[in-house]
């Protein structure tokens, strides 16, 4: 493919939106989302005044500012001990979230995941949500590496360590979980492949890379679409509920970013999500909060209305793909869905 081509190519991706939804985006409203947008969609540089002063205010926003407020200042929410109870209020959660939210480290954040490390990180590297045996679960573990990497732990030896873990975890078990009823669970190598790809591939080790490439496989085995995962239920309808935050829960737009982000994105296995994800936007380019968890310690976004922070993970996704080397019809073929309406709805009944 030609220079010229995949330039022109990666800016397919807004053709496929039924509005723009950048300006609104860019709102000041949300400092996050303005943050992420400027820098990530619309690449401008970390010395750019707008971004700067958008990252200045995500400290201050009240999102982040009311989450804070309940913190002790021995580092933990609630009460001092591992932190993953009571959800979604308790210390594990609390650094999820923030970094979710753009936060950079700083002295509250210090003294949260220093007793997040004492408390809830096993000697192996594991991070526990008890001290029961069974108590590693591979969707709190990818959950937390991701979020440390993203609040600037990346180079800490616990996180090391995690790393470490992780990678054996996945290949003495799988994605094996004892809260799937002893089977590979696909909500844990979601947010497992979420984490190993935080990391630039120069830094993952030959174990990581695996893992990486087991979870992918895995994913990618079963139609995702129908979200025909091992269970011993059926499959769950949060598969078809757009969320924010992250919980141990994931979601479609969660699964594809995870794979796009492990550079599956080309695989035709995805085309089915990508036109049930498209089908989903309003006359805007908009995309709606489906669900969030409850109760936390502050209000994220409102269930039912549009969302700049499932919009924003839509835009980034696509803007990923069409910088891709992607198979050659796979943007007519989704953009001749989108001419053509689509069709599906909102899906949300497929899988229950």
């Amino acid at each position: 493919m030609s220079d010229r081509a995949r330039e022109t190519r990666r800016s397919d991706w807004r053709d496929l939106l039924r509005g723009d939804p950048l300006p609104w985006l860019l709102e000041p409203t949300n400092p996050s989302v303005r943050y992420l947008t400027l820098t990530q969609l619309l690449d401008r540089t970390e010395d750019d005044p707008q971004v700067q002063a958008a990252r200045g205010q995500i400290e201050g926003s009240r999102p982040v500012q009311e989450i804070l407020a309940a913190q002790y200042p021995a580092g933990y929410w609630m009460r001092p001990g591992i932190g993953y109870s009571p959800k979604y209020r308790a210390t594990l959660w609390q650094i999820i979230f923030l970094a979710e939210l753009g936060l950079r480290r700083n002295e509250a954040l210090d003294r949260a995941v220093a007793h997040a490390i004492r408390q809830a990180q096993r000697p192996d590297g594991h991070f526990i949500a008890n001290r029961e045996r069974g108590g590693a679960i591979l969707c709190l573990h990818g959950n937390l590496l991701r979020a440390l990497v993203l609040l600037g732990y990346g180079e800490e030896p616990a996180v090391q360590r995690g790393w470490e873990a992780l990678a054996q975890a996945v290949e003495r078990d799988g994605f094996r979980c004892r809260y799937n009823g002893g089977l590979p669970c696909a909500w844990g190598a979601v947010k497992a492949l979420r984490a190993i790809v935080t990391l630039p591939p120069e830094r993952r080790p030959p174990t990581l890379e695996q893992a990486l490439a087991a979870a992918a496989d895995f994913l990618l085995a079963h139609d995702p679409m129908a979200a025909t995962y091992p269970t011993p239920t059926r499959p769950s309808p949060r598969w078809f509920q757009l969320g924010f935050p992250p919980t141990h829960e994931a979601d479609l737009l969660e699964l594809l970013e995870a794979l796009v982000a492990a550079g599956r994105g080309d695989d035709e296995r995805l085309l089915p999500l990508l036109r049930w994800l498209l089908a989903r936007q309003d006359a805007a380019g908009r995309w709606r909060l489906d669900r969030t968890p409850s109760p936390t310690w502050t209000a994220f976004e409102t269930v039912g209305r549009p969302s700049r922070w499932i919009t924003w993970r839509v835009l980034r996704l696509l803007k990923r793909l069409f910088a891709s080397d992607l198979p050659q019809d796979l943007p007519e073929l989704l953009e001749g869905d989108r001419r053509h309406g689509l069709g599906g709805g909102d899906a949300e009944a497929v899988g229950q």
